[in-house]
């Protein structure tokens, strides 16, 4: 962005007085942007013993399977947007959801919030952003096309956590950090 957003004069990246970072700020009328990072709502659903996946339609990534996530939207929580990306990727309802894991990923400026959700009656389809999507038992999960390390890590995590907890209800909640080289810091 080059302009302001406020008056549209041509603005400029420095550390205005108030902070110690660089922003984009108008010398004009003093408007400062402030980029943060996006927070990515999804959910992990599960049918009886096994997980929903989509197939991307959109970049990016596209053709890779992953679960249904997206960009979070003004005016809702975020369990609502998770539910909501059910609904577009996959015609899924999404029930019973429950925090799973939560990525940070400082070097994209992103942070993936994950639920745990059952799939209402196990019905699906296909959404508008999807190719494909269809439920998976833990050794058809397709590995190599997964598009995001998020997806896999909670993937990993799920079918970890399936091995020591009886129910869903007392799966622990997962906070990691990934970084371009995919190493991980665990909090």
């Amino acid at each position: 962005m080059q302009y302001c957003l406020q008056c549209g004069h041509k603005a400029e990246v420095k550390i205005p007085a108030t902070d110690n970072m660089p922003r984009l700020v108008c010398p004009s009328c003093g408007y400062i942007h402030y980029e943060n990072p996006k927070i990515i709502c999804g959910a992990l659903v599960v049918f009886e013993d096994k997980v929903l996946l989509c197939r991307r339609a959109i970049e990016p990534q596209y053709g890779l399977w992953t679960i249904p996530a997206g960009f979070m939207e003004n005016g809702e929580t975020i369990a609502e947007g998770a539910a909501r990306e059910c609904f577009e990727e996959a015609d899924a309802v999404a029930i019973n959801p429950s925090l799973y894991c939560i990525y940070d990923i400082p070097d994209i400026g992103q942070i993936y919030i994950i639920y745990l959700a059952d799939l209402k009656d196990g019905a699906f389809g296909i959404g508008s952003e999807s190719l494909d999507s269809a439920l998976f038992s833990e050794d058809d999960i397709p590995w190599d096309t997964i598009a995001f390390e998020a997806v896999k890590r909670t993937l990993t995590c799920y079918f970890e956590d399936r091995k020591k907890f009886s129910t869903l209800n007392e799966f622990p909640v997962h906070q990691d950090m990934i970084g371009k080289d995919q190493s991980i810091k665990r909090y």
